[in-house]
């Protein structure tokens, strides 16, 4: 048994047992999932083992990959293309956000056995268009009628279903009742004692809110699987209808907050936040342009949760059908480094992240390329043997234990 699946284990011994087993059972399907799901294994290894240039402090999403970007309909009703995970959001050196990116688009190319030159290339380009962007100082976004490609794709289609056929989806009828689909796959049945407490729960909050005025019924509640990293947290969806209008329904996700990965290997001092819930919410709202609806922190029993409306994940880009599109993945790719830009340009001087005028010149120097291009195509090696040692070490039963 290797010591890396010791530090896995270690890692997630505090999440829900059964469902941290189909977390384990996920990352087994490739080296990329592999990579999705250990978070802390990456800023741990890039603490102890090369530190990378300088580079300015910014505010991050923290586990910057190629599905950390979605579409979703924000607070306001319209459709966005954007960063969409923040639970390992952060004050970080810019470079790291960066390197943990790079490094996703070799080690995720190359579990589509796409060939590591083509790989190299869109890490480039990703590095080329984030600094070009930075170096120009306006933070931009991406919404329907300016996107273009898959990305213009991804938000007609979100912009044209219907909030009725997400719930459809996701719904059946019980006795003549809407409930929740347990499929057993993304959606799991909750004990009714918890059920009964959770709906309780957030239907007070909801009432007593000072900010915003909540006029739903919660009609249903279970256990929600999404993601990879996060699998094995608490996370629950819920059904909702409006009162005032009863024909309408919806879905919300409330999903428990953690500490960040990077925290234990940051020297920089981090703003004093209530729980880790605000964090995670305050750092969206800041690198957003518009964040989803109901996006808030709330307190279930003696953990924290963020609120926000259900994004399904089926709303992420999928290299594995576009990969042999050369012109859509760059595009692609040239969006998430503007993204990128954009927000650590929108959330700059605040709390101690950089002020823009930092970001401008780090984004004129390129000097700092070719280092992390280095090291995330040597980690994107390391993963891959992380990854067999990890498999082997599954199938002998050890993550069963």
């Amino acid at each position: 048994m290797a010591e890396l699946s010791e530090r896995i284990k270690e890692f997630n011994h505090d999440r829900v047992g059964k469902y941290t087993a189909i977390k384990y059972r996920m990352m087994t399907e490739n080296a990329f999932r592999f990579f999705r799901g250990t978070c802390h294994l990456f800023y741990e290894d890039l603490f102890h083992n090369h530190p990378l240039p300088f580079s300015p402090s910014a505010w991050a999403c923290g586990d910057l990959h190629l599905e950390n970007y979605g579409s979703y309909k924000g607070d306001n009703r319209l459709e966005y293309f954007d960063i969409n995970d923040f639970d390992e959001a952060i004050l970080a050196p810019a470079g790291w956000e960066l390197v943990r990116m790079i490094s996703s688009i070799f080690t995720g190319f190359d579990s589509l056995k796409i060939k590591r030159e083509d790989s190299l290339k869109m890490a480039l380009l990703f590095l080329q268009t984030y600094s070009a962007s930075l170096a120009k100082g306006k933070a931009i976004y991406i919404e329907q009628p300016i996107a273009k490609g898959i990305v213009r794709a991804f938000l007609d289609r979100v912009a044209a279903r219907k909030q009725k056929e997400l719930v459809a989806q996701r719904t059946c009828k019980i006795k003549g009742r809407l409930r929740l689909l347990i499929d057993n796959r993304r959606c799991f049945k909750l004990k009714k004692s918890r059920q009964k407490e959770l709906i309780s729960h957030l239907t007070g909050w909801m009432r007593e809110d000072k900010h915003h005025h909540y006029p739903y019924r919660i009609l249903d509640a279970a256990y929600r699987i999404a993601g990879t990293g996060s699998i094995g947290q608490k996370r629950y969806v819920f059904l909702i209808q409006d009162l005032l209008d009863p024909s309408k329904y919806g879905l919300l996700d409330m999903k428990q907050s953690k500490t960040s990965s990077l925290q234990p290997y940051l020297k920089n001092p981090q703003p004093s936040w209530n729980s880790e819930a605000e964090r995670i919410i305050s750092i969206q709202f800041r690198m957003q342009n518009v964040s989803p609806a109901f996006l808030s922190p709330i307190q279930f029993n003696e953990d924290w949760f963020v609120l926000k409306e259900l994004q399904p994940t089926e709303d992420k880009i999928d290299f594995g059908v576009i990969k042999t599109r050369f012109k859509d993945v760059a595009r692609v790719i040239r969006d998430m480094a503007i993204l990128t830009a954009s927000a650590q340009l929108r959330s700059s001087g605040r709390q101690g992240s950089a002020v823009a005028d930092e970001l401008i010149s780090f984004g004129d120097d390129n000097s700092w390329h070719q280092t992390l291009l280095d090291y995330a195509a040597s980690y994107a090696n390391q993963v891959k043997n992380d990854y067999q040692s990890f498999l082997k070490d599954y199938k002998e039963g050890y993550f069963s234990k």
